[in-house]
């Protein structure tokens, strides 16, 4: 079953409740979506650890009921 793009933005919120993020269909059949999200929790991590971060908020999801998901993500600029 496909993943409500509202569940999505959900999970990463209530994990980074700074986080600004943006999603898209990358295909229209609710399982694809790049999602670009930028939050202060991103500081001074690798681009690994921030997707680590969005991965842990999706609480396993990935590979479920989200099959794919692109991710941009990066700290506010000042």
């Amino acid at each position: 079953m496909p993943m409500d793009p509202g569940e999505i933005e959900r999970l990463i919120k209530e994990a980074l409740p700074d986080a600004q993020v943006a999603l898209e269909a990358l295909v229209g059949d609710g399982d694809h979506w790049s999602a670009t999200v930028v939050s202060e929790a991103f500081e001074g991590k690798t681009r690994v650890q921030q997707h680590q971060l969005i991965y842990q908020a999706l609480q396993g999801r990935m590979g479920g009921e989200l099959h794919a998901l692109a991710l941009q993500t990066s700290a506010p600029e000042s």
